[in-house]
């Protein structure tokens, strides 16, 4: 018995993280539904939502204005969640170069301030970034080329996470996005992705629909987006670089909050979990997040299985790896607490804070805590 559950559990734990992937790229293989891409010039609002940003609203404008778009065709909004720091009085001194503020008050969180600022918005097409993200030149462009395909309801772009102080947690990240990009990209060829990147994701203004504001937005907002029957494009040559957090404490507070929203979220759209009406995208949502929330529940059935076989050779190994790999993980986490760097444990660093954020997560979501408002973490 021993036997099977480890088998079964190592089956799961593959699937979740190669066997899917595989399957994507090997679905992708014989599937292609081109997006019919063109060079359309859209009006586009860049809608900045931002709290207690002061020491990076400035440097985001910034960047935002150098972007290669037409003026007359771009509408830039900061949407601030009642910032008390300076935040609103810096984007007011770029007034004169047509950024518009539009301060929220009460406090109401990223998705309720997304909804108020959108009511004001201009643009045919919305691309919703965050203050502590520049975007690459020409990715409003690359963006909303894809929207001359008329099946196309939103469209995400691509992060680059960059680790300037080389912490182990942000090495891990770094590793996490390149797979995850992968993927995205064999997604949208064989039809739709299911999400988009938080600090790089645009819809059409016409799709928007206004959620509550304890529902995570760049999950639910596309997910209903795809419920009106469009695809969900990813555009991987629209980048946006982010800064990883420094250290595990900041990316485990992070990932508890994305993943308890996610759960929410997910729950909030069950009906997309009919294999009769939405079959692919359900596929994408078990296998590609359900599952991954699963996995921190499963991996001590895995070690506690793999103790009653320890009296042959293989699974003495397999037993001796996965003790060597939590050690390197505790290790990796002991020394980041000392400020100390230690490459080589960055995946397992990496992968147990976020295993541990989901447990974490799971149980928020079951005692019905909810994240509204969030705190800035990149300073």
């Amino acid at each position: 018995m021993a036997e099977i559950i480890f088998w079964l559990t190592l089956g799961i734990i593959f699937y979740t993280y190669f066997g899917y992937p595989l399957f994507i790229l090997f679905l992708s293989l014989f599937i292609n539904h081109k997006i019919k891409k063109g060079a359309i010039e859209p009006t586009v609002t860049i809608l900045i939502t931002a709290y207690n940003e002061e020491k990076n609203i400035a440097g985001k404008l910034q960047n935002t204005l150098s972007l290669d778009y037409p003026k007359g065709q771009l509408e830039i909004i900061v949407a601030s969640d009642a910032s008390e720091d300076h935040t609103d009085e810096i984007v007011k001194e770029f007034a004169g170069q047509g950024v518009t503020l539009h301060r929220v008050e009460g406090r109401v969180g990223k998705t309720e301030t997304q909804n108020q600022t959108v009511k004001i918005a201009k643009g045919d097409i919305i691309i919703f970034s965050d203050a502590t993200t520049k975007y690459k030149k020409d990715a409003i462009r690359k963006i909303v080329r894809n929207y001359n395909d008329p099946s196309i309801g939103a469209v995400s772009g691509r992060y680059e996470y960059v680790n300037p102080t080389g912490a182990p947690v942000g090495l891990g990240t770094i590793l996490f996005w390149k797979y995850e990009n992968s993927v995205k990209s064999r997604q949208t060829q064989i039809k739709t992705v299911t999400g988009c990147c938080g600090c790089i994701y645009s819809v059409r203004r016409s799709l928007y629909e206004p959620l509550r504001r304890d529902i995570i937005s760049d999950l639910v907002e596309p997910l209903k987006i795809l419920e009106k029957g469009y695809r969900i494009a990813f555009e991987p040559e629209a980048i946006a670089y982010e800064e990883t957090t420094e250290t595990s404490g900041e990316e485990f507070g992070m990932r508890v909050r994305v993943i308890s929203r996610g759960m929410y979220g997910l729950w909030h759209m069950r009906t997309l979990f009919n294999p009769f009406k939405y079959g692919f995208v359900m596929f994408q949502l078990f296998s590609h997040k359900v599952l991954r929330w699963m996995i921190p529940f499963l991996l001590p059935i895995l070690l506690i299985s793999n103790l009653f076989l320890m009296g042959y050779p293989f699974y003495a190994l397999t037993f001796v790896a996965q003790v060597l790999f939590y050690i390197g993980a505790i290790g990796g986490y002991l020394l980041d607490k000392m400020g100390k760097k230690a490459k080589l444990l960055a995946l397992p660093l990496y992968y147990c804070v976020v295993n541990a954020a989901s447990v974490a997560a799971f149980f928020r979501t079951i005692f019905g805590k909810k994240a509204v408002v969030w705190e800035t973490v990149r300073k």
